[in-house]
C-alpha cells in the first residue's frame, strides 16, 4: 500500500471499488443464512420424516429455479442486476418472517417447509449468477480474479459460520428464535444490495429492446457458439450433479447413518468442506491472478472427485472431516476459475444471460440429489458415492480431451489474462 491507495495487486484491491465495499456484505450476510436455513430445516425435516428420501426433496426443492436462472439474467441485463439481485433478496426475507411465524405458533410442519422450500427454490438459484454478474460489471478486469476469489471465500466462510451458527441457535434457542436470526440477516442483505453501484442497464441507454425470449435465444446462441463457455457450463453442470450431493445434500445423511453424530456433528462436517473451500479461495484471492483458469478447473475438478471417491469409503469420522476440508480446498481452485471464465471470456452485453445459463447448471444437484436418494436407500452410502464420484472423474477427463484445444494451451483465451 502506498499513498494511501490499495495497489492494484493486493488482496483488498477490490474494496476500492465503492459497489465491491456494499455488495460484499451484502453476498456475505445472503450466504450466511443459505447456510443456515440449510442446516435447520434439513434436520428438521430428517428427523420428522425420518427419510432420507425426504430429505433429497427438501434439498431439491431449493433449487427447483434453476431452469428460470436464464430469465433473471435477461432481466439483469435489460433492468440491471443490482434491481433484480434486491427484489430476490426481499422475496428471501418474506419467506423467512413466514417460516418465523409459524415456527413460533406451532404450525410448522415437513409439508409447510417444503412448501417455502418450493418458494424460495424459485429464485435462490439465481443469487449467485446474478452477484457475479454485478461484479464483474464494476470491476477491472485485472482485479477481477482477486475479487472472485474474495466473493468464493465469503461464502465458504459462511458456510462454516452459517453452518455452526444454525446447528447451535437450534441446539439453544430453538427453531422459532433461530428463524427470527435468519429473517434479519436477510433484511440487512437486501438494505446493503439497494446501495451497490452499477453502470445503467440497456434499457436506460436507449438500446432498441428485443423481447426477452429473444434475449435469451441470442444468450444461449453466444454460448453454443464460444466453446470455452459451453465446456466451463457443462463442466459445472458436472460439479453440481455428481460432486455436491456427496459433500453436501447427503450430509446429513452421513453424519447420522454413518457416523452416528448429531446435529452438531453435522454442523462440523458442513464446515470442514467450507473450511477448506475457504482456505482455497482465500489463495486464490492473494496468489490466483496468474493461475491459467481453464486448466486449473479442470485439474482441480479431477481432484475433488478423487478425493471425495475416498470420502465415500470412510467410515471415520475425523477422517472424513479431514478429506472434506482437502475436497473443500479443491474444489475452490474449480470454481472461482470457472467462473473468472465465463466472466472474462464472454462479451459485456451478454454476460447476465452467460452467468443465468450458470446457474442454470446446478440443475444437476436436484437431479443428482434426486438420483442419490434412492441408491443410496438399495446399495448404501460408500458405494453410492463411489459411483458418482467416478462418474465424475471420467465426464471431467472427456471434457478436457473434447475440448483440448480450446481450454489445455496456455496461450488461448480461456488461460490468458485478457478479457474476451
Amino acid at each position: 500500500m502506498a499513498g494511501g491507495k490499495l495497489r492494484a495487486t493486493g488482496v483488498l484491491a477490490p474494496f476500492g471499488q465503492r459497489g465491491f465495499r456494499f455488495q460484499w456484505p451484502a453476498d456475505l450476510a445472503t450466504s450466511w443464512a443459505f447456510e443456515m436455513e440449510t442446516i435447520i430445516l434439513g434436520w428438521y425435516v430428517l428427523t420428522e420424516t425420518g427419510s432420507v428420501t425426504w430429505l433429497a426433496i427438501f434439498g431439491s426443492l431449493l433449487l427447483i429455479g434453476t431452469l428460470l436462472s436464464p430469465m433473471f439474467g435477461v432481466m439483469g441485463d435489460r433492468v440491471g442486476h443490482r434491481r433484480v439481485l434486491s427484489a430476490m433478496r426481499a422475496w428471501y426475507a418474506v419467506l423467512a418472517a413466514v417460516l418465523t411465524l409459524c415456527a413460533m405458533t406451532g404450525l410448522l410442519s415437513p409439508w409447510l417447509v417444503c412448501g417455502v422450500a418450493f418458494l424460495s427454490g424459485l429464485v435462490r438459484p439465481s443469487d449467485m449468477g446474478m452477484r457475479n454478474a454485478l461484479i464483474a460489471a464494476g470491476m477491472p478486469p485485472p482485479l477481477l480474479m482477486g475479487a472472485m476469489g474474495i466473493e468464493r471465500m465469503s461464502a465458504d466462510s459462511a458456510r462454516v459460520i452459517g453452518a455452526l451458527t444454525g446447528a447451535g441457535l437450534v441446539a439453544f434457542l430453538g427453531i422459532g428464535p433461530a428463524y427470527l436470526a435468519v429473517t434479519a440477516i436477510y433484511l440487512c442483505a437486501f438494505i446493503l444490495t439497494l446501495q451497490v453501484d452499477e453502470p445503467p442497464p440497456r434499457a436506460a441507454q436507449g438500446v432498441v429492446m428485443k423481447t426477452p425470449w429473444a434475449d435469451l435465444g441470442d444468450g444461449i446462441a453466444y454460448a453454443r457458439a464460444t466453446p470455452p463457455v459451453l465446456a466451463a457450463l457443462l463442466l459445472a453442470c458436472l460439479a453440481n450433479f455428481a460432486a455436491y450431493p456427496i459433500s453436501g445434500g447427503l450430509l446429513p445423511h452421513v453424519a447420522r447413518d454413518v457416523y452416528g453424530l448429531d446435529r452438531t456433528g453435522l454442523g462440523y462436517l458442513s464446515a470442514s468442506f467450507a473450511g477448506g473451500a475457504m482456505l482455497g479461495s482465500l489463495f486464490i484471492s492473494a496468489r490466483g491472478g496468474g493461475l491459467p483458469p481453464a486448466r486449473t478447473m479442470l485439474a482441480a475438478s479431477l481432484s475433488w472427485f478423487l478425493l471425495l471417491l475416498v470420502f465415500a469409503r470412510l467410515t471415520d469420522p475425523v477422517l472424513g472431516g479431514v478429506v472434506l476440508a482437502l475436497a473443500g480446498f479443491v474444489q475452490s481452485f474449480c470454481m472461482v476459475p470457472l467462473a473468472v471464465l465465463l466472466l472474462r471470456i464472454t462479451l459485456q452485453e451478454f454476460r447476465g444471460r452467460v452467468m443465468g445459463l450458470r446457474m442454470l447448471a446446478v440443475y444437476g444437484l436436484p437431479v443428482g440429489l434426486m438420483l442419490a436418494g434412492p441408491l443410496v436407500g438399495e446399495i448404501g452410502f460408500a458405494d453410492a458415492g463411489a459411483l458418482y464420484a467416478g462418474f465424475g472423474a471420467l465426464c471431467t477427463v472427456a471434457i478436457a480431451l473434447f475440448w483440448r484445444a480450446h481450454l489445455l494451451p496456455r496461450e488461448v483465451p480461456a488461460n490468458g489474462l485478457r478479457e474476451g
